[in-house]
C-alpha cells in the first residue's frame, strides 16, 4: 500500500513500532498464553504494566517526589470536572483562561462547581494568540490554563505565574517539550495525541494538595482516593494504558523529551518556513504563539482549495483539513509525525505555488 502521512489531530500518529507490538499483544502477551485484552487487570503482568506506565511519566517529565501519576478514563472532558472538585473549596473562586475551544469547555464544567472568573480571553480575535493574563492580586483557589490549542493552532512558550496553584490541560502537547512540572498542580492530557490510543487520561498531580477543597467529591473523581488505588479503583482501560507504556519506552530511547523537543521544532519551523515563504498562503495564529504541535492555514485565494485537495491525496497526505471555526488546513505533527511527513507536504505546497503562485 502507498504511504499515509497522518496528520490527524486526533486520534493521532502512533510509532510503527508500537503499533505492532501492540497488535501481537491482543493475541498474545508476552508468551502468557492470554491476550492483554482478556486477562485480569490484577494479574501480575498487568499490575507491571501499570506500574512501568506510571514511572515512566515520572520518569521522562522529571516528577518530584510528591507527584503521582494516574491513569483514568472519561477523556479530558471529564478532566474539566475532576479539577475543580479536587481545587475549588466549597464557596471559592477560579481563575480560567480562555485561549480556545477546549478552555471554554473547562470553563463551563468549573461553573457546576463554584464562582469562575475568565481572567484572560483571546476569542474576539478568533483565538490566534495566548492571553496575557491580568496584572494585580490573585485571591484565587487556583489559575486554569490549556497549554496548547489544536483547533487554532496556539500554544504558551512560557507560563504564568500568579502566586496561586496552576492546574493545566496538557492533552495536546504533553512530552513534545520539556516543562517544569513543579510550577503545576495538576496536569491532565488525554493521551491520544503524544502518548496513546484514545480511552486514557494521564493525570499528574501534586499529592499534598489533595484533600483540602472541603467537599463531597464522587468516588471516582477523588484523585486521592485514586492515588490510593493505584490507578485501579475500578477496572483501568487496559490496552489503551499498555500501548501508552510502549509509546513511553520509545520516547525513552529515542532521548526523551528533549530530543523530542528538538524534532517537533525542526518539523514545525520546515512547515513555518513554507507557510510564511509561500504567496499562497497564511497562518492563523500570531508568530510568536504558533504551536508545534498544530499548525494552523489557509490560501488567501481560497477558490485554490480543490486543487490543493486533489494533490494533497495523490501524495498521500491525510487528516489535514481545518476545523471549520478557523477553515483552511490544519497540519498536527505530533511526537510520532516523521519529518519525511512533512517535507511531503511541504513540496505539494511548493508544487502548487509554482503551478498557480
Amino acid at each position: 500500500m502507498p504511504q499515509i502521512h497522518n496528520f490527524s489531530a486526533g486520534p493521532c500518529i502512533l510509532p510503527k513500532t508500537v503499533l505492532e507490538q501492540a497488535s501481537r499483544s491482543v493475541i498474545e502477551l508476552d508468551n502468557t498464553g492470554l491476550s492483554l485484552i482478556e486477562m485480569s487487570h490484577r494479574s501480575k503482568p498487568f499490575e507491571a504494566i501499570m506500574a512501568e506506565a506510571r514511572q515512566l511519566v515520572k520518569d521522562l517529565m522529571h516528577l518530584p517526589e510528591n507527584y503521582e501519576v494516574l491513569y483514568l478514563q472519561g477523556g479530558a472532558t471529564l478532566g474539566f470536572l475532576a479539577a475543580p472538585y479536587n481545587f475549588l473549596p466549597e464557596g471559592g473562586k477560579a481563575a480560567y483562561v480562555n485561549s480556545g475551544t477546549w478552555a471554554k469547555g473547562a470553563i463551563k464544567e468549573a461553573k457546576l462547581l463554584g464562582e469562575v472568573e475568565v481572567v484572560a480571553n483571546s476569542e474576539t480575535s478568533n483565538h490566534n494568540h495566548i492571553p496575557d493574563i491580568r496584572a494585580g492580586v490573585y485571591d484565587h483557589a487556583y489559575l486554569h490554563v490549556t497549554s496548547n490549542n489544536t483547533i487554532f493552532g496556539t500554544q504558551y512558550k512560557t507560563f504564568p505565574k500568579p502566586g496561586i496553584p496552576v492546574i493545566c490541560d496538557m492533552s495536546s502537547d504533553i512530552l513534545s517539550k520539556e516543562v517544569d512540572a513543579s510550577q503545576f498542580d495538576l496536569i491532565y492530557a488525554g493521551a491520544q495525541k503524544n502518548m496513546g490510543p484514545a480511552g486514557t487520561v494521564v493525570y499528574i498531580v501534586n499529592k499534598d494538595k489533595l484533600g483540602k477543597t472541603g467537599r463531597k467529591i464522587p468516588t471516582y473523581l477523588d484523585l486521592a482516593q485514586q492515588i490510593d488505588k493505584e490507578s485501579m479503583l475500578n477496572t483501568p482501560p487496559v490496552f489503551a494504558v499498555y500501548v501508552c507504556m510502549l509509546t513511553l519506552r520509545w520516547l525513552r530511547d529515542l532521548g526523551g523529551v528533549k530530543a523530542m523537543e528538538m524534532i517537533n521544532e525542526a518539523k514545525a519551523n520546515l512547515l513555518y518556513n513554507e507557510i510564511d515563504g509561500n504567496p499562497l498562503f497564511v497562518g492563523h495564529a500570531v508568530p510568536e504563539f504558533r504551536s508545534n504541535m498544530n499548525a494552523t492555514f489557509r490560501f488567501k485565494d481560497e477558490s485554490l482549495e480543490p486543487i490543493f485537495d486533489a494533490m494533497l491525496k495523490e501524495a498521500g497526505i491525510s487528516g489535514i483539513k481545518g476545523h471549520r471555526s478557523v477553515g483552511g488546513y490544519r497540519a498536527s505533527m505530533y511526537n510520532a509525525l516523521p519529518l519525511e511527513s512533512v517535507q511531503a507536504l511541504v513540496d505539494v505546497m511548493k508544487e502548487i505555488s509554482t503551478s498557480k503562485g
